[in-house]
């Protein structure tokens, strides 16, 4: 294959094409039928089965899962109880936080927080909406949102007791240091309250102001602090650090009660002004019914053909959960709480986005949004650079206006400079370069101003030990090895950002760093070991073993790490000795044993086949690797095996965390066919495609996607044709796709 020199051409050409020609209209198909919110809250796929709406701040969801790894999204499939219903959660992370703003109806008994008790069966969850019947409580419950309004209706068996809890001390994760800071509580009339619910946990400061309307005056207001009812006033305001619950009760009716939930990032007027602008009715059925005609328009932006229900439904449900974060974290009047803790008001097409799991979805979701909604990834891009201008550094892992330390590196610049390589970029460059290098390096200020919070991860001396040696030594700071190689593909990153500003002397530094990896590579074994500081390579080696947070390996091993060159494959190849001998490596890596080693092995080592793990996002891109080799065909089993594998229609169908998207949008773009190995790189690599027919509607009109002969056993690519002509590689450009024609597929049964 004419791999090198393919590759060369298309990272020069970029997007020199501009294409001006609109989409050709589509009709709609109801996508929406082939989505279930189920798939990925087994096991720890760590999703919400909720009501809430693309990228929308409101994620209302049933809350059954408080304490532990599992409660990251607040809900595991297994449990048979519910805590309650709030109106903010996670997709997918490995770590919980949000739970907001918890409402629990419920008739009988006396208890300060009632728990609710369902059966499976009951549940109900589509897009946008989600309803379950409380057994022991006796109430049918559903639940819609608007993007900032969350809205309950509550139908009761027993219509003379007809009771709400709104639960102020609600927190997930609490046994991991999520908690209660304070509470600002008023009671605007006899059927509105609100107030504003500080907490601290993994975002370390976390405000949001609420405003609760029901559709009845409640009769009686029964209020405790920290579990002791109070009988002797009724508080119409007040400020409190405890632990705050109140049971609204209301008048005898059959009626179904009606709830409306709306939040804010900023205030309580904030908070008001968006339940006036999104939902001033109490038309619930008609909000639902938006919720899915804005769903499906969504889904509608690939539109497939398959003869295979499971495919089908994997497809769909997989492009759902890549629209759930990153979210949108403003009010409608444009304001927002900015990385700096203070209230900005956006300009004119800005909006504020949070919750970006950056070092798991620069690999596939941004990539996948450049295709099919190349606006919003440019919108995100900006707020990433946004968080720079407001705290100084780009943000690695923001969560509600606050820097995380979560993760690898400074990952932002892959996004970054992905929108660069296809044109997508907006604003300034020589900014974004100042962002990515500032991001680079180590920052005594920044650790200063961080110390004793979450956030101090957030600096870490490994990018110290980088500029200063090179490397960084692993007996100095644990995952040496991971923070290294993937510190050479970000300063690659920042290289391009800053050449394509026109920055030579910052591109060619920084050129230079991305080189770094070549340090780690130890040419006995053909894999990426730790460094200690003498130079020498660490002793003993056990390519197996892995020890979560203390190892040289972030989450996994030596196995699962040595494949991270993205930027530099032909180099790499030829520091590994050849194409023949990386195919020799992924062969070993998917067939030797899948022991892990180490009393502390890292728990999110899952979907293994031999040593790649599937279920953790470095290991995303190794099957594509045998395209650089002169086996692709190999690469099209191991795809096969992995998308039929653990991709499934079951709760349990995501083998790993969800991780905001990232483990569904690999789904996506591989069932099409095609995938980005190197963000930056504007480039796809042919795989195995599970759909017969797919359509996307881009800049130049429609990009078609046909596959001929598909079929479980013909999984080998015979030929493949771009606008008619034979590719004479594995690869295709960006360019080609966004200017619209067809990618023709012929499989066959019989591997080359």
């Amino acid at each position: 294959m004419k791999t090198k020199l393919f590759l060369l051409s298309v990272a020069v050409m970029g997007l020199a094409t501009s294409c001006q020609q609109k989409p050709e209209s589509q009709p709609l198909a109801d996508e929406i039928q082939y989505v279930d919110p189920f798939i990925g809250t087994g096991f720890h796929g760590h999703t919400f089965p909720g009501a809430t709406r693309p990228y929308a701040m409101v994620q209302l969801s049933p809350d059954t899962h408080i304490m532990g790894w599992d409660a990251s999204s607040g809900y595991h499939y297994d449990d048979h109880q519910i805590y309650g219903f709030s109106h903010t959660h996670l997709s997918g992370t490995g770590i919980g936080d949000l739970g907001d703003i918890m409402l629990l109806p419920f008739s009988g008994g006396d208890s300060i927080k009632p728990v609710a008790t369902f059966k499976k069966e009951t549940e109900k969850a589509t897009p946008g909406y989600y309803a379950v019947r409380l057994e022991n409580l006796g109430v049918n419950v559903e639940l819609t949102s608007t993007d900032r309004v969350g809205f309950h209706r509550y139908t009761f068996d027993n219509p003379k007791d007809r009771r709400v809890m709104l639960d102020l001390g609600h927190v997930l994760q609490p046994n991991w240091g999520h908690k209660l800071v304070s509470n600002d509580y008023q009671l605007v009339n006899d059927s509105t309250v609100e107030g504003t619910y500080k907490t601290q946990g993994w975002a370390h400061f976390h405000s949001v102001s609420y405003r609760v309307t029901f559709s009845e005056p409640m009769t009686k207001i029964y209020q405790y602090i920290d579990g002791k009812m109070r009988s002797d006033s009724l508080f119409l305001k007040l400020h409190s650090d405890k632990d705050l619950k109140f049971h609204y009760r209301f008048k005898e009716s059959d009626k179904p009660l009606l709830v409306k939930v709306a939040l804010s990032p900023v205030d309580v007027e904030g908070a008001e002004k968006n339940m006036e602008a999104e939902l001033p009715g109490w038309d619930f059925d008609q909000v639902r019914a938006e919720s899915a005609d804005i769903w499906n328009k969504a889904l509608n932006k690939i539109q497939i053909e398959t003869n295979d229900p499971v495919i089908r439904k994997n497809f769909y449900t997989a492009l759902y959960h890549t629209m759930i974060a990153p979210f949108a974290y403003q009010d409608v009047d444009g304001r927002y709480l900015g990385m700096d803790k203070k209230v900005h008001t956006a300009a004119a097409g800005y909006t504020n986005y949070t919750a970006f799991s950056l070092w798991d979805t620069f690999r596939a979701l941004h990539p996948l949004m450049t295709i099919i909604n190349p606006s919003l990834a440019s919108d995100m891009g900006n707020a990433l650079v946004q968080g720079y201008m407001e705290g100084t550094i780009l943000p690695k892992w923001p969560l509600a206006s606050s820097y995380t330390g979560c993760m690898v590196g400074y990952p932002a610049v892959s996004v970054l400079a992905d929108l660069v390589a296809k044109d997508l970029a907006k604003g300034d460059l020589n900014l974004w370069a100042e962002a990515g290098a500032r991001s680079s390096v180590y920052r005594a200020d920044l650790a200063e101003k961080f110390k004793g919070t979450r956030e101090l991860d957030l600096i870490t001396r490994h990018v110290y030990y980088k500029d200063k040696f090179g490397f960084v030594p692993a007996d100095s700071i644990p995952e040496s090895v991971s923070w290294g190689l993937e510190m050479a593909y970000y300063d690659w990153c920042i290289a391009q950002i800053a050449a394509k500003a026109g920055n030579d002397t910052l591109a060619k530094a920084y050129q230079e760093k991305a080189s770094y990896y070549k340090r780690y590579l130890d040419p006995e074994t053909k894999l990426m070991r730790g460094v200690m500081a003498d130079g020498s390579f660490r002793t003993p080696f056990n390519p197996r073993y892995s020890s979560h947070m203390k190892s040289d390996y972030t989450e996994g091993n030596a196995f699962q790490w040595s494949f991270f060159v993205p930027h530099d494959m032909d180099n790499f190849i030829a520091e590994i000795g050849g194409k023949k001998e990386l195919e020799t490596r992924l062969d070993t890596l998917f067939t030797t044993s899948s022991q892990i080693d180490g009393a502390e092995a890292s728990g999110d080592i899952t979907g293994l086949i031999g040593q790649y793990a599937h279920g953790n996002e470095p290991s995303h891109h190794m099957a594509y690797l045998y395209n650089w080799t002169d086996a692709p065909w190999k690469g099209a089993e191991r795809l096969d095996f992995i998308m039929r594998n653990f991709y499934t229609n079951q709760p349990d169908g995501i083998i790993g965390n969800e991780d905001c998207g990232q483990m569904s949008a690999w789904y996506v773009l591989s069932a099409l066919g095609f995938y980005q190995v190197c963000p930056g790189i504007p480039v796809y690599a042919i795989g195995r495609p599970m759909i017969d027919k797919a359509t996307i509607p881009v800049a130049g009109g429609n990009f078609e996607i046909i596959v001929k002969n598909n079929s479980p056993e013909n999984k080998y690519m015979k030929e493949a044709k771009l606008n008619g002509k034979v590719l004479d590689s594995l690869f295709f450009p960006h360019a080609d796709l966004v200017k619209g024609g067809t990618l023709e597929i012929e499989m066959t049964a019989v591997h080359p």
